[in-house]
């Protein structure tokens, strides 16, 4: 039997969902109600409030929902954001496009995320932020952080993009810190069927701000009291996210009961992601650490089995930052998982049959 097996099977899952998809599309085809619309406003109050958060706002993308946390936070010229070096470029990205300075600290070897440990040493009287990445959707360790970003003064924000439904000591992430942003891009947990983003926040103050910016700097039409962006969250997508929530958890629990399998089965040569107890993992990849990660990638290509480094190169090596004048060998945990981690295919609809191929084929590599 020939085998093809995707990182997610997008297709698989919508033949879950695809009546009530269309169904829910066609009602806004029929509103004549495209941007800003009634399916926005029901999905920002239904998110916010799955996230334990008190306001709630739809942006294009995730890219734009941080920068636009960055800019209501008022972070720009001459200030410093402290944030991991293993992220999408994305999380670096906006702080340089808002023209503050990423200072990046390494990462905690257990979870992957930015070392606590580590935070205090990097703080200057530029620092203004913290940006915490909840990297493949587990959390990082919100409360020493927290602590550290009271003690001096500094504003939280989590790029949760990876990590809806997310747990950290009972809360959801995203609502712990100042502003959280998410990604609906159609390979997260909870993908829209294009680029889609959103933000939460507790702060009524920082939620207004946001809500103007999103929206050219705008409260009332032609009134425009900022400068601001285009960043709105269209009703298509809207429409799109409000059914496949009603999915969510289901799919969650899905992909944790993949991760258990991947766990339970695969030699314990490899590295699999670690478990705390305080801290719930939703598991938007499923990434195992070994040496010959290359090889090990090549071989199950050949056998019909998609896979993936995320990422391959820290952000402190990236060209695009050359002018940090960062090097080789500033954040080596950061550096040493990069050449060894490998995300492995991890869907709510992917099979026992299909699981059980991979992790003989990892086996038979690892054998050989």
């Amino acid at each position: 039997m020939s085998y093809k097996i995707p990182m997610i099977d997008l297709k698989e899952e919508l033949k879950l969902i695809r009546t009530p998809i269309l169904e829910m599309m066609t009602e806004v085809l029929d509103s004549g109600e495209y941007i800003l619309g009634e399916k926005g406003e029901q999905l920002e109050k239904i998110i916010a409030s799955y996230v334990q958060a008190s306001y709630g706002l739809g942006t294009a993308n995730g890219t734009d929902a941080l920068l636009l946390a960055l800019k209501a936070l008022d972070i720009g010229p001459g200030d410093e954001v402290i944030t991991t070096p293993l992220t999408f470029f994305a999380t670096g990205e906006v702080i340089a496009e808002v023209g503050a300075k990423p200072i990046f600290v390494d990462i905690d070897e257990e979870t992957y995320n930015i070392d606590p440990t580590k935070i205090e040493k990097a703080i200057t009287k530029n620092t203004k932020a913290i940006l915490v990445v909840h990297l493949y959707g587990k959390a990082a360790n919100m409360k020493d952080i927290m602590d550290i970003a009271d003690a001096y003064g500094l504003k939280v924000i989590e790029d949760a993009c990876q990590a809806i439904g997310t747990e950290y000591n009972g809360k959801r992430v995203g609502a712990i810190g100042d502003v959280g942003c998410f990604s609906f891009f159609p390979s997260k947990n909870l993908g829209a069927f294009g680029d889609a983003g959103f933000i939460v926040t507790n702060q009524k103050e920082i939620y207004e701000k946001i809500k103007s910016l999103r929206n050219h700097g705008s409260k009332k039409k032609y009134h425009h009291s900022l400068i601001g962006m285009n960043s709105r969250m269209d009703e298509f997508q809207a429409a799109v996210l409000l059914v496949k929530f009603n999915f969510l958890d289901i799919f969650l629990h899905k992909r944790k009961e993949v991760a258990k399998r991947y766990s339970e089965d695969l030699p314990s040569i490899l590295r699999t992601p670690d478990k705390h107890n305080n801290r719930e993992h939703t598991f938007h990849q499923y990434c195992i650490e070994l040496d010959k990660r290359d090889e090990l990638a090549s071989f199950l290509n050949n056998k019909g089995i998609a896979t993936a480094v995320y990422y391959p190169i820290p952000l402190h090596l990236q060209e695009a930052f050359d002018y940090l004048n960062y090097k080789l060998g500033d954040f080596p945990v950061a550096e040493k998982v990069a050449k060894r981690i490998l995300a492995l295919p991890i869907s709510p609809t992917l099979t026992f049959r299909d699981q059980n191929y991979i992790i003989s084929c990892v086996k038979h590599f690892l054998q050989g």
